[in-house]
């Protein structure tokens, strides 16, 4: 275990997940944002229907679709990523406030992020998807979306994503994500788990854009992530897969707390451009 990792998880507050208090767990992923994730760098914001901008021109436009379960997160749990994301890469974030379950289940939140692709489309950049955990699944579902319609992506780029409703979770469950939460998660989103969109190892991978994969060892996700990373080069994907031992799920967005999560975003941003060209 990397010594921040302990260090986080004895900051860490868990309260369990039900439809009741789901408000409550809301509000206090707000307001840990400010310690875990920072104030992010200086750039350009742009409050824009259905979502955030950051930055102002740039090699290409990154759609983003938060994490935090698909019931978690918004624009301002991930401010400081897109962020840095924004400063670190040149590219316009277009950070996407989709509708959370389970007020609004599957497939609400990806037909949020496939609008939002759409609406960066006429500015003639290429155009990214990326997103974590949830919306890391989100990301990689847009994408075959966007193949499926005959619509380029330079690349997708996924953060400690969810893969799979199967659930088949390593024993890791001390570490951070719990499989408890990941059941409530999968049950809000996506009662009925039959659709393609929802198991990303089932699906026809071929074709798809090159994909830049981060896992991370204490992650219940992390088997997953790496799976999918290799499936992906079994179909012919160009796929750049790390994963960063003794480090917890999400590690990327806690900005704050995990030296590595700024290496992370400058891995990312050393890779893109030439996804860019």
């Amino acid at each position: 275990m990397h010594p921040q990792t302990a260090a986080a998880l004895r900051l860490q507050r868990r309260s369990p997940l039900t439809i009741d208090n789901l408000p409550a767990v809301r509000e206090s992923m707000r307001a840990a944002t400010l310690d875990e994730v920072g104030p992010g760098p200086s750039v350009p914001v742009t409050d824009v229907p259905g979502g955030r901008r950051y930055g102002d021109g740039g090699p290409g436009v990154i759609v983003y679709a938060h994490g935090g379960g698909w019931a978690l997160g918004d624009l301002d749990t991930h401010d400081g990523l897109c962020r840095t994301l924004s400063d670190a890469t040149g590219c316009t974030v277009l950070s996407v406030d989709y509708r959370r379950p389970p007020e609004h289940p599957y497939p609400a939140a990806l037909d949020d992020v496939t609008r939002a692709i759409a609406t960066v489309r006429g500015e003639g950049r290429p155009i990214v998807v990326a997103g974590d955990s949830a919306g890391g699944h989100l990301a990689a579902a847009a994408a075959r979306r966007e193949r499926d319609a005959g619509r380029a992506l330079a690349a997708q780029v996924l953060i400690c994503p969810v893969v799979s409703p199967a659930m088949d979770y390593p024993p890791l469950d001390e570490y951070g994500l719990h499989r408890d939460e990941m059941r409530f998660f999968w049950d809000v989103y996506a009662p009925v788990r039959t659709h393609a969109d929802l198991d990303l190892l089932a699906a026809d991978l071929r074709g798809l854009p090159p994909a830049i994969v981060i896992s991370a060892g204490l992650d219940i996700l992390g088997p997953e992530a790496d799976r999918y990373a290799e499936a992906l080069l079994a179909a012919g994907v160009p796929t750049t897969a790390v994963r960063y031992a003794g480090l917890p799920h999400n590690f990327p967005r806690k900005l704050a707390v995990f030296d590595a999560a700024r290496a992370a975003i400058a891995q990312i941003a050393a890779l893109l451009p030439s996804l860019l060209d």
